[in-house]
């Protein structure tokens, strides 16, 4: 089940990413999910999000230090 985000001002999707998904490498799919907003590079306030969820494939095989859990 995906979960919802709203943005601070200042957001990137990149940063976003790493702090809601664990890593920054997982921004292709933030901006897979939230293809609408695709052409913002910085957020301002209120700006909501999906946060789709990590593939199992990629974080079963990641310690979870790697996941943000630490």
């Amino acid at each position: 089940m995906s979960k919802t985000y709203t943005t601070k001002s200042g957001d990137m999707w990149d940063l976003i990413a790493h702090e809601q998904m664990g890593s920054g490498r997982y921004t292709h799919l933030l901006l897979r999910a939230n293809a609408s907003l695709s052409d913002t590079v910085v957020f301002s306030d209120g700006v909501k999000l999906v946060i789709p969820e990590v593939p199992l494939a990629v974080s079963a095989t990641l310690p979870p230090w790697r996941l943000g859990a630490g």
